[in-house]
């Protein structure tokens, strides 16, 4: 070759003719960075050394006139591609000969003008290299025993890899000897060659083979095995990864980019594999050394799952990652796992629901799974191994015995205990299975069985909405905490309410023929309407997970007690909307709302408007129509009193030290009816009654007034010896007070009278007087003083009047003893209620037969108990009881199979 030739540096000995399209610059390229590849010759008159010689010979034998390669990596300038215009205006010349004489060549001057000269910036030219170097026999023979060599130093360093020492030649030495042997073309020989050493290796006595051997010797000991078997693997990890490092050139240039091979990495692991299971990755087999594998990482599981102390977490952890990277996690591992798992779930689920209680079995059920879903997630088992395996333990544990864990009697035992906590893990448990709808049928019974026993205790009819309110806010609190608010439940409650709440047979034993829990609800009310909070156990007022859900639904803020009252009264209502038979409610509870009103026993008038705009909402102006008349009446009677008192200022009747009546005038129609209490009055009482009722019938011609003395209070001065005071008393007690002051002579020294003496002066029947005189001289704030001592007053019993009492107040309030409503009193109401609920009934059966003229008797039943319902269920017999009534009072007529209105 020329020594003033200038072409691009060969890239190895595989193919020296380069066909280039860029000139090669005239100036000297800078020295190359790299290392000299086989064939590159930067000296021509430098002696060739062995690998050199190699690499001469390989490119002598390559050379070929139709040779080409891949364009060689050069440091010389390369100029911008001519456009075409200037392209076309090149001479027409396209090679260059740099072998015949040139312009720093021999040859003459003619021959010189007649070759063009070599200009780079004219564009691309091909340049054609001839008359290279031939190789000589010696050269050759060296090359072969380069590779030779080289393929004896790689054997050497794989056999030291096995035994575990470092290698004796250079690891850089080794990597390019792979390099070299891989660009002469025997890549697949040498990938061979080393597949086969791996697998000697691994199947040698000294690795798998030995253990494989020594498996029936270990037949009692599987985690033996297992730890062999993990330790081989660690140790083929490690030198699997130094050969890796050595031939990284085979499997970058040889083994991925060809189809059949497998990478080194690949070639590795499945190596390994077959050792241990056999067989090749898609005819998986489980052999005798797998198989004791696998059964040793099923031991681990089970000593996990039974607390046993031989449990080794790292071990479990290290053989599944190793079954993952096998590749026969899924097909070997994974089916005898679950079918393991199986069995251990069936028989904890037979021994667990013949020995432990409903309450246990939720508890250990859910502390399994917890356990089984924690061990996957810990161990790096697969997703879908997680998912079957609770699909499986679901299955065993809480289908197949759901019968156990939806037994009405032993839900019915947590749910009277309270247990919020196993009621959530029952309710837990079976939402994973997809049935928890199935525990509204327990839930149910329970409620309605509970309810029953409460409305069917008459030895607690007091207690009875304060039991039922309690039974209300614990399922509620059940269905927040334990049930996570599912609507079904709600629902359920709801259902259970009404049905025990109208129960028939849960009311018989009161003998009362209609609601008995509409009369008590208003019983209820009245209660909290007139004492307040203080009134209610601890247990009904709200916690603060209430408060807070109330205020963030904008009903009412915390901590304040006036919307503790208002929740309290919601809580009435939701149990008042149960009812069927609202006008006993109705009945009683005007008849409570009245007693407030008139006796001024209301704890607070918010909270009695605020009643009775829940009612309004509720049920509608129609029912409350009475009520809100009751409010007017008072305000009206305000207005009254004010113009009465004028008109005694401009009459010149007002004095100062009279007595300051106030009368409450009240519309008949509106106001419950109460009974007479015949009482004589003091003189001057009466004659203020007088005047007044002068004053009133001159006022508004042809009304009639009727006293209720029995319902009147008033305020009267007392001189005792600690100074005066000022007594809060009803009209009786304060017409047997002032009995003292008309004392006689004789008597006036001891200021006393007997019973016989206030029973004449007064004329009270003798329960009011007993009751005034027990309110008077038994109570807490006694004014009067009894002859003898005892709770207890009698006919012959003498009283004085005290005037040693004393009180922090200057306004002292003495309570009259409450009479209990008797049983006639609440069966007489209870009567009338019905009998209006008959005469509601042939009103609704007329304005439907005036609407419709004609028809059925069943079409007629159906409608009035539609329009009835409101105010409270009535039987089909006492319509049909009605609608003969109405037929003697020729309403109606029948006429074949109809009925007819009579206009």
């Amino acid at each position: 070759m020329p020594s003033t030739t200038s072409g691009p540096s060969f890239d190895g000995p595989a193919n020296p003719s380069i066909s280039s399209s860029t000139s090669a610059s005239a100036s000297a390229s800078a020295p190359p960075k790299r290392r000299h590849r086989v064939g590159s010759d930067p000296d021509p008159n430098a002696p060739l050394s062995a690998t050199e010689a190699v690499a001469a010979a390989a490119a002598a034998s390559s050379v070929g006139p139709d040779s080409s390669a891949k364009r060689a990596r050069s440091d010389h300038y390369v100029p911008p591609p001519m456009s075409a215009r200037a392209q076309g205006k090149r001479p027409d010349v396209d090679v260059i000969d740099l072998t015949r004489g040139g312009s720093s060549g021999g040859g003459s001057p003619a021959a010189q003008r007649r070759l063009p000269i070599l200009q780079p910036h004219m564009g691309p030219r091909k340049l054609v290299i001839k008359n290279l170097r031939p190789a000589s026999q010696k050269t050759t023979a060296g090359v072969e025993d380069y590779y030779a060599r080289t393929l004896e130093e790689l054997d050497a360093a794989v056999t030291t890899i096995f035994q575990g020492r470092d290698t004796v030649q250079p690891m850089e030495r080794l990597y390019r000897g792979v390099e070299d042997i891989c660009r002469k073309g025997d890549a697949a020989s040498l990938a061979d060659k080393l597949r086969a050493r791996c697998d000697a290796h691994l199947n040698s006595d000294e690795v798998l083979g030995g253990v494989r051997a020594g498996v029936s010797d270990s037949a009692g000991d599987d985690l033996a095995v297992l730890r062999a078997v993990l330790r081989h693997w660690k140790t083929w990890s490690a030198q699997l990864l130094v050969i890796r490092w050595i031939y990284s050139y085979l499997d970058r240039s040889h083994l991925l980019n060809s189809k059949t091979p497998q990478g080194l990495n690949d070639m590795g692991i499945n190596l390994f594999r077959k050792a241990v299971f056999g067989g090749s990755r898609k005819e998986l087999v489980e052999s005798s050394l797998g198989a004791r594998l696998l059964a040793a990482i099923c031991q681990l599981v089970g000593y996990d799952r039974r607390g046993d102390d031989r449990f080794n977490p790292i071990l479990l952890k290290e053989s599944v990652t190793m079954l993952r990277l096998f590749g026969v996690y899924g097909k070997l591992f994974e089916p005898r796992f679950l079918s393991d798992s199986r069995r251990y779930f069936t028989e904890v689920a037979e021994e667990r629901s013949v020995t432990y209680s409903l309450k246990d079995y939720i508890l250990a059920t859910e502390k399994l799974l917890n356990s089984e879903s924690e061990r996957c997630d810990s161990f790096n088992f697969d997703s879908t191994t997680k998912r079957q395996l609770r699909d499986d333990a679901h299955h065993i544990l809480i289908q197949s015995y759901s019968e156990k864990l939806l037994d009405t009697g032993s839900v019915a035992k947590l749910l009277e205990a309270n247990d919020a906590t196993s009621m959530k893990a029952l309710y837990d448990l079976l939402r994973l299975s997809g049935i928890q709808k199935r525990l509204k049928g327990p839930w149910e019974e329970y409620v309605r069985e509970a309810g029953s026993a409460i409305v069917s205790d008459t030895s607690r009819g007091d207690e009875m909405i304060v039991r039922l309110l309690v039974l209300r806010k614990s399922l509620d609190t059940l269905i927040r905490n334990a049930f996570a608010k599912d609507e079904v439940f709600t629902y359920g409650l709801r259902e259970a309410f009404g049905y025990f709440v109208n129960d028939k047979k849960s009311s018989s034993p009161w003998n009362t023929g209609t609601s008995k829990v509409g009369e008590m609800i208003a019983k209820y009310i009245d209660m909290l309407l007139r004492g307040g909070l203080k009134t209610l156990p601890k247990t009904l007022l709200s916690d603060s997970q209430d408060r807070a859900d109330a205020e963030r639904s904008g009903l009412s803020s915390t901590a304040d007690e006036d919307a503790e009252l208002d929740r309290q009264l919601d809580h009435a209502i939701e149990l008042f909307r149960f009812i069927e038979g609202k006008d006993v409610f109705e009945a009683f509870y005007k008849k409570d709302l009245a007693r407030r009103l008139l006796l001024g026993r209301s704890s607070s008038q918010d909270g009695e408007r605020n009643m009775l705009q829940k009612l309004k909402s509720e049920c509608g102006s129609s029912f409350t129509h009475n009520l809100e008349q009751m409010f007017k009446d008072q305000e009206l009677a305000k207005d009254e009193m004010n113009s009465y008192r004028g008109w005694l200022s401009g009459t010149g009747r007002s004095k100062a030290g009279d007595i300051d009546l106030t009368v409450d005038i009240l519309s008949a129609a509106s106001w419950p009816t109460f009974a007479d209490v015949r009482v004589l009055l003091p003189k001057e009482v009466v004659d203020q009654i007088s005047t007044f009722d002068s004053y009133y019938k001159n006022k508004h011609t042809g009304r009639r007034l009727t006293w209720k003395h029995n319902l009147a209070h008033c305020v009267i001065k007392a001189q005792f010896n600690r100074g005066p005071k000022e007594l809060a008393v009803s009209a009786l007690q304060a017409v047997v007070l002032v009995l003292f002051n008309d004392v006689d002579g004789d008597a006036k020294a001891e200021g006393a009278l007997t019973y016989n003496q206030i029973l004449q002066a007064t004329s009270l029947p003798g329960p009011e007087l007993d009751r005034t005189l027990q309110s008077l001289a038994c109570g807490k704030v006694r004014v009067l003083l009894k002859h003898p001592k005892g709770r207890d007053v009698k006919k012959t019993d003498t009283f004085t009047v005290n005037k040693a009492f004393t009180d922090p107040k200057y306004r002292v309030k003495i309570n009259q003893v409450q009479l209990k409503e008797t049983r006639e009193e609440n069966k007489e109401t209870h009567e009338r209620v019905a009998a209006d609920r008959q005469f509601e009934t042939q009103a609704a059966i007329v304005r439907i037969m005036k609407s419709r003229k004609t028809m059925t008797h069943v079409g007629l039943v159906t409608e009035v108990i539609n329009q009835t319902k409101s105010r409270g269920a009535i039987d089909p017999a006492d319509i049909k009881l009605n609608i003969e009534k109405l037929i003697e009072k020729d309403y109606i007529e029948r006429e074949g199979g109809s009925y007819v209105y009579l206009a």
